[in-house]
């Protein structure tokens, strides 16, 4: 058994605060009911016809930035909605972004914004498990518990990694939706096995290691061996007289979870020191850029399902500083990616998705006295940007109102995200799990893939 501590989470403007640990254990693992999973990969593939090897990375802005100072910017509007930044040209006639967005303005072209997204809640809780799972819910900040499994999770279930000695869903360094670790990033009534995989530390950092990828003291490969030995004996009654399957499923996601922990595709995936100095300079030598890379990393090594978390994004106040801090990190990192995956070969089979649980009030604050103004929660007019995968580049979804306030055509909601996201991996959305109670339950219950982007 592997056990991180994962530390104290920073509080959110709800003040929610949490400690989590990680456990990975093979034989832990192993004891949980898996008996479905191969079922539902090729449940999945039939119904769409196709065995797709697509993957996806989520940059996740935890706390909610703001839709109208990163991708829908409105110069004319009144001083207190417009903000501090003005928008400029991208390399496609007649999008704008922020002009503390340059690179990616240069890349435009690989990308596709929706500026017509909307949830209308302004509860962090809420929707941050909208944008994760594609339902709402009972859930808020009086009632945080998830509901249902992420989109990452129902992935990591339906389609596996790429190949084996991967994880299939990875959270770098973390998984965590508004101070809570997995939240809603987590696989809820799908089980534990479904749940990220989280590689903890800083990238940035010279002594980077994946802590969840050592054996603890005294436990050697051998050692570990010798328990899947002894584990595979106890079993062979079971396996011989089990008709359903069940331990066949059982004995895969074991030999998986072994696979991670002992062999070479995984350490070399998670070892940056081997990537090009210049690289890395260009996605930034900070934290924020060097996640970005090492999801890269693991798309190219098979993972399916990453996320990136980039949190702070709650601006109630101080928003010049918080923009003009983060902004060109975002910038550098999400450029870089997509320029990289391009030279790689690989943007056409890897989905990019950048976004948050909700936007900002379209109209500033006067600063709350506690600073600077900034914007409080928004969840009535949002954005996601999306690329790669086969999306289509250079075009926009939708628009706003000449305030930001609310979608003014086009309108769409997180399931149309999901439903979108799916169709690029091909898996089909009205695939059923059972949830806690055994009711079916399909992984998504309405939205559709957006027509202008698949």
């Amino acid at each position: 058994m592997f056990r991180v501590d994962a530390g104290k989470t920073a509080k959110y403007c709800d003040g929610i605060s949490r400690r989590s640990f990680l456990q990975v254990g093979v034989a832990g693992m192993a004891s949980l009911g898996l008996a479905d999973v191969l079922r539902a990969r090729a449940a999945s593939a039939g119904l769409t016809g196709e065995r797709k090897d697509t993957s996806v990375i989520l940059l996740w802005l935890d706390g909610g930035p703001s839709h109208m100072d990163l991708y829908d910017l409105k110069p004319e509007a009144p001083a207190e909605y417009r903000g501090f930044w003005r928008p400029i040209k991208t390399n496609v006639p007649g999008i704008e972004i922020s002009e503390l967005f340059p690179k990616q303005a240069r890349v435009a072209d690989k990308f596709a914004i929706v500026r017509s997204l909307h949830h209308d809640t302004g509860d962090h809780f809420t929707g941050g498990h909208w944008m994760l799972t594609g339902r709402g819910g009972r859930v808020s900040g009086a009632n945080t518990e998830g509901e249902f499994p992420s989109i990452g999770s129902i992935v990591a279930k339906v389609r596996g990694a790429n190949r084996p000695g991967m994880p299939a869903y990875v959270g770098v360094p973390y998984a965590m939706s508004i101070g809570i670790r997995p939240g809603y990033f987590g696989a809820n009534y799908l089980g534990m096995p479904y749940n990220p995989f989280e590689t903890n530390g800083d990238p940035n950092q010279p002594n980077f290691q994946v802590n969840n990828l050592q054996l603890t003291s005294g436990l050697t490969t051998d050692k570990l061996q010798d328990r899947r030995t002894l584990l595979a004996h106890f079993d062979q009654f079971r396996r011989e007289a089990d008709l359903s399957g069940t331990t066949q499923a059982l004995d895969r996601f074991q030999q998986e979870a072994y696979e991670l922990v002992t062999g070479p595709a995984a350490r070399r995936a998670f070892d940056l020191s081997t990537e090009d100095p210049r690289l890395r300079d260009q996605y930034g030598r900070q934290h924020w850029g060097q996640c970005t890379l090492l999801a890269r990393r693991l798309v190219e090594a098979s993972a399916t399902f990453v996320t990136v978390h980039l949190g702070g994004w709650d601006h109630h106040w101080d928003l010049k500083v918080g923009m003009d801090g983060y902004l060109p990190q975002v910038d550098a990192a999400v450029a870089t990616l997509f320029r990289d995956l391009e030279d790689r070969g690989l943007l056409s089979q890897t989905l990019v998705v950048l976004c948050g649980e909700f936007s900002r009030t379209p109209r500033m604050n006067d600063g709350s006295g506690r600073g600077k103004p900034g914007r409080d929660h928004w969840g009535n007019s949002m954005f996601c940007l999306l690329g790669g995968g086969g999306v289509k580049g250079g075009v926009v979804v939708g628009s706003t109102d000449r305030l930001g306030q609310a979608p003014r055509d086009r309108h769409l909601t997180p399931p149309d995200i999901h439903a979108t996201i799916y169709k690029v991996l091909g898996i089909d959305p009205s695939i059923h799990f059972l949830d806690r109670t055994g009711r079916p339950v399909p992984a998504l219950d309405h939205g559709k893939p957006i027509t202008e982007l698949v």
